[in-house]
């Protein structure tokens, strides 16, 4: 199986830097939708070397301390070259195309399942996790730097759960824990989405979705760029983004700590 960028991958991305109109109706009806090809294959092989260089220097501050996958935060405060795929200018507005509405950049994240981890990152929503409040559906970028079959780690969603909201955070380690909080998701068709490298998904922050183990000999990588409503305000939760930020509740979450280059 090949693992690297495949040259003459196809890409769902216009000229205009737009997608067509039809995975827009999909993302809002089911809640998440695969963008082929948003990274040309040399873009994937570059972020993808940054991608390994980075958690090289800093896998010990990994947030995820459970042994699925590690995840560090915010990589585009401290890396040039991640910081250039944060801010990318044409995946924040194909983020605004399928949202309906202004983003900003909550944060970003760099996601890898290491070789032969065997271990699922079980059904959850994101939103729950945040501390957002007065805010319209939120929406992730999550861009495949290998190749990700379903071997390697690739996500399954649960189309249409968008609009379950109110749900409490969910544990990432226990497989039941979505299902006991609302035991009709369980009934819900399940959608396994395998990606090339320099494809991408974007989910709902309220689309419950999973990621399978990774089973290869080849570290799973994955960058996400997650988008908040231009208008989203702080709830006054706990958070590692605004911990250190000194908010007061009711806040605009904005300025230089959640730009919106591509405005």
């Amino acid at each position: 199986m090949a693992t690297n960028p495949t040259e003459h991958a196809p890409s769902d991305v216009r000229a205009d830097g737009t997608v067509p109109r039809e995975l827009v109706t999909a993302y809002r009806e089911h809640g998440f939708v695969r963008v082929r090809g948003v990274l040309t294959p040399g873009q994937a092989e570059r972020f993808r070397a940054a991608a390994e260089a980075f958690l090289e220097a800093h896998r010990a501050e990994s947030l995820e301390r459970g042994g699925v996958f590690s995840q560090l935060v915010n990589v585009w405060r401290r890396d040039p070259a991640l910081r250039e795929l944060t801010l990318d200018r044409r995946l924040g507005r194909i983020a605004e195309q399928l949202a309906g509405f202004p983003l900003r950049l909550w944060h970003d994240q760099l996601l890898v399942k290491e070789p032969h981890n065997n271990a699922a990152t079980e059904f959850h929503q994101d939103r729950p996790y945040w501390p957002h409040a007065g805010d319209r559906l939120p929406l992730s970028a999550w861009i495949a730097l290998v190749d990700v079959p379903p071997e390697r780690g690739c996500m399954t969603f649960l189309p249409g759960t968008q609009h379950r909201t109110g749900l409490r955070p969910q544990d990432l380690h226990h497989e039941d824990d979505l299902f006991e909080v609302d035991p009709s998701l369980r009934w819900v068709p399940r959608v396994t989405v395998p990606l090339r490298a320099g494809d991408c998904t974007f989910h709902s922050g309220y689309t419950g979705h999973m990621a399978l183990p990774n089973r290869t000999g080849q570290a799973r990588l994955a960058h996400v760029t997650i988008y908040m409503d231009e208008a989203t305000r702080y709830s006054g939760a706990g958070h590692v983004v605004t911990d250190p930020l000194g908010l007061a509740a009711g806040e605009r979450l904005d300025g230089d700590a959640f730009p919106r280059p591509w405005a």
